[in-house]
């Protein structure tokens, strides 16, 4: 006897799926499980030899200068860059979301820094900002001021910060441009009846409606914040100078785990703390954006 259409099809979605669950629990959950193992052991990777750490392991960690550092920057990172970023990207969208003359030529420019690669990018400021980069000696010439802004540590972080601006906001404005386009004109039509100017419409409108989508920005920001990495490990050749001020989370957990190969215990558990905090933060976020609906 055959089974119903409703298994069949069952067993069919089954087996479709089957090839992807066993690649992301090979290469996604397993690993996150020996991460959490790991993390309250001390391990040497070279020997293989493991022993029980328990907490040690975050003693260890919240008594190393390079944890706070780390720590410091990071939250100087995104507190800078993620309301930045929105902001601009929300801008440039509600700009040209009006009446622009070759918007398709604007957005299409303004996309290229997201279709650039990281590395890539990072060679390009790294060229800029030098000490006989183009930004360099135009302050020299024109200004005669002198800045090592890559060997300067109150010049190398907020070197990173701009570039990651630079390269994530044509995408976040692309994600608001699309938002924007949905909101009904009928809303705008309404308020300019009484008398609302453009910032006006913008903040009790396009700000009210688009909080779905803020919630996302501002979500997928810290995330990307947090997880910062290549430009800092290219700028500063992978050890996070000048005086650590270019030590992230993610560079630290690098450090830790590939460069001095007994303390793979520290990397998973600084690994452990960055997760806690990204949870931490979105929660937050959560708070005072609503990721389904409207704000009334």
């Amino acid at each position: 006897m055959r089974p119903p259409a409703a298994d069949r099809d069952s067993a069919a979605a089954w087996a479709f799926l089957a090839p992807t669950l066993a690649l992301m629990t090979l290469f996604m959950l397993a690993p996150v499980l020996v991460a959490v193992v790991v993390s309250f052991l001390k391990m040497d990777v070279i020997s293989g030899q493991a022993s029980w750490a328990g907490l040690k392991n975050l003693d260890h960690l919240l008594d190393d200068d390079k944890f706070w550092a780390a720590l410091r920057n990071t939250v100087r990172y995104v507190l800078v860059v993620v309301p930045v970023q929105t902001v601009l990207a929300l801008v440039l969208a509600c700009l040209l979301n009006g009446r622009v003359r070759f918007k398709r030529g604007f957005v299409t420019l303004l996309f290229l820094p997201t279709l650039t690669s990281s590395a890539a990018m990072t060679m390009i400021f790294m060229w800029l900002f030098n000490n006989n980069g183009l930004v360099t000696q135009y302050l020299q010439d024109h200004w005669g001021v002198t800045v090592r802004f890559l060997s300067d540590p109150d010049w190398a972080l907020p070197v990173i910060m701009l570039m990651n601006v630079f390269s994530t906001v044509p995408h976040f404005m692309i994600v608001f441009l699309a938002g924007l386009q949905e909101i009904p004109q009928s809303l705008y039509e309404a308020i300019e009846l009484d008398g609302a100017g453009p910032l006006r419409k913008h903040w009790e409108i396009s700000v009210p409606q688009l909080t779905p989508i803020l919630f996302y920005v501002v979500t997928m920001g810290l995330i990307g914040c947090f997880q910062v990495f290549d430009q800092a490990f290219i700028l500063s050749s992978g050890d996070g100078g000048p005086d650590n001020s270019t030590l992230t989370f993610t560079l630290l957990i690098y450090h830790l785990a590939f460069k001095t190969y007994n303390t793979m215990g520290l990397a998973c558990m600084l690994a452990l703390v960055l997760t806690a905090i990204i949870v931490a933060a979105t929660a937050l976020v959560s708070r005072f954006f609503k990721a389904d609906g409207v704000n009334q």
